[in-house]
C-alpha cells in the first residue's frame, strides 16, 4: 500500500514534522529526528504508479482512509496517525521543493487572537476570539513563476509649467512623444494551484520567505494536510500574466515620471515562460463561527500573516463617523470664534 507513516523507533508512536525545532519529532517520547538524514520512501521505491486506482489503509490501525482525489497528506480520522500518500506525490506530482512550517498550531492559535482584538470597527464578541472551529495545517501547491518580459509602450506626454510674468500667471504645456523599450525579469512568482483555495486570500498571504525553501522531503508533510495541484503550470499560465502586468504598469510609470502626465496609446507586453516550479507552501485555514456563519481566514505559516475579511461591526462605524462628525464640526466652529473674535457659544 502506497501509505507512508512515520514511526519512532523508541516506542513505536507516529511521528510528526516540528515546525519549531525543524525536526521529525514524537510526541510520546520526545524523540528527535534529522529530516536529511532519514531515507525518503518516494525515492527508494518507484514502484508507485500516479494513475493506479488506490484504496488507502492506514498502517497503525488498519482503516480505510478516506480522502479527496487532490490530498497528498491527511491524518487517519479513527486513530490520528499522519500519513502520506506517496502515489500521489510521484512522476509529475511530485513537488520540487518546500517550505516548512515554522509557527506551531498552539502559536498560531495565540496570532490570531491577537490580530482579531486588533480590528477597530469588528464586533466585540467576534474580537474575544473565542469561537474558533477549526485550525489546519496545510501545504498548498503553488507554481514558481521565472518569467521574461519584453515591452513597448508608445504614448504622449504633457509638461506644465506654471510661471508668473508682471500681473499675469501664465501656464506653460509641452507636448512630448513617449517611447519607452524595456526588459523586466521576474522570478518565483507565486501562482497557487489548488481549486479549493481561494485565490484572493492565497494571494494576500505573499510574500513567502523563499529563502527557506528546501528541496522536497515527504517527512515535512508529516502531521500536516497536504493537497496536489489541480491545475498545471500551462492552465495557469494566463494568470500569472495578468498578475505580472500591475508590476509591468508600476514600472513603466516609475520611467516617466519626469512627466507630468501621459497617456499610453498602445502596450506590447511579450511574456515568456522560462521555467515553473511545482512548490508546497504552509497555510493555517483558520474556520471561525460568529452570528451562525462560518468565516475562513487563512495565515502564512512561516511568516504568521494573517488575511481574510472579519465581520464589521454597524454600531462602531456609525459611533466612528459620527466622532468624525463632531470633531469636523467643532474645528469649523473654532475657526468661526477666532475669525469673530471669540463670540462662540
Amino acid at each position: 500500500m502506497p501509505v507512508i507513516e512515520y514511526k519512532c523507533p523508541n516506542c513505536g508512536s507516529g511521528m510528526v514534522f516540528d515546525g519549531e525545532t525543524g525536526m521529525l519529532s514524537c510526541h510520546s517520547c520526545g524523540r528527535e529526528d534529522n529530516i536529511e538524514s532519514i531515507p525518503d520512501p518516494l525515492t527508494t521505491n518507484r514502484n508507485f504508479s500516479e494513475n493506479e486506482v488506490q484504496e488507502y489503509h492506514c498502517n497503525n490501525c488498519g482503516a480505510v482512509i478516506m480522502t479527496e482525489m487532490e490530498t497528498s497528506a491527511t491524518v487517519c480520522s479513527f486513530c490520528g496517525s499522519a500519513v502520506v500518500l506517496g502515489d500521489r506525490l510521484t512522476g509529475k506530482l511530485a513537488p520540487a521543493q518546500v517550505i516548512p512550517f515554522s509557527i506551531s498550531k498552539e502559536e498560531a492559535i495565540d496570532a490570531f487572537k491577537k490580530w482579531c482584538k486588533n480590528g477597530r470597527l469588528t464586533p466585540n464578541r467576534f474580537m474575544t476570539a473565542d469561537r474558533i472551529k477549526g485550525i489546519t495545517g496545510m501545504y498548498v501547491p503553488f507554481w514558481l513563476y521565472d518569467l521574461h518580459n519584453k515591452i513597448e509602450a508608445y504614448g504622449e506626454g504633457t509638461k506644465v509649467r506654471t510661471y508668473t510674468s508682471g500681473d499675469y500667471e501664465y501656464t506653460e504645456t509641452q507636448h512630448f512623444d513617449v517611447y519607452r523599450k524595456i526588459r523586466l525579469n521576474y522570478v518565483k512568482v507565486p501562482i497557487d494551484a489548488a481549486e479549493k483555495m481561494n485565490d484572493e486570500l492565497m494571494d494576500k498571504l505573499e510574500p513567502f520567505p523563499y529563502d527557506q525553501l528546501k528541496p522536497f522531503k515527504t517527512p515535512y508533510l508529516a502531521g500536516y494536510i497536504a493537497e496536489k495541484y489541480s491545475y498545471n503550470e500551462e492552465e495557469l499560465f494566463p494568470r500569472v500574466k495578468e498578475k505580472v502586468k500591475e508590476y509591468i504598469d508600476s514600472y513603466i510609470h516609475s520611467t516617466v515620471s519626469e512627466y507630468t502626465a501621459v497617456n499610453y496609446t498602445e502596450k506590447q507586453i511579450d511574456t515568456t515562460l522560462k521555467q515553473a516550479d511545482y512548490v508546497l507552501l504552509p497555510v493555517w485555514v483558520i474556520h471561525y463561527d460568529y452570528n451562525q456563519l462560518e468565516h475562513t481566514f487563512a495565515m502564512n505559516g512561516q511568516t504568521g500573516k494573517v488575511v481574510g475579511k472579519p465581520p464589521i461591526s454597524k454600531f462602531k462605524v456609525t459611533a466612528w463617523f459620527a466622532g468624525i462628525f463632531g470633531i469636523s464640526l467643532f474645528s469649523l466652529r473654532l475657526i468661526t470664534w477666532l475669525l469673530m473674535g471669540g463670540d462662540f457659544q
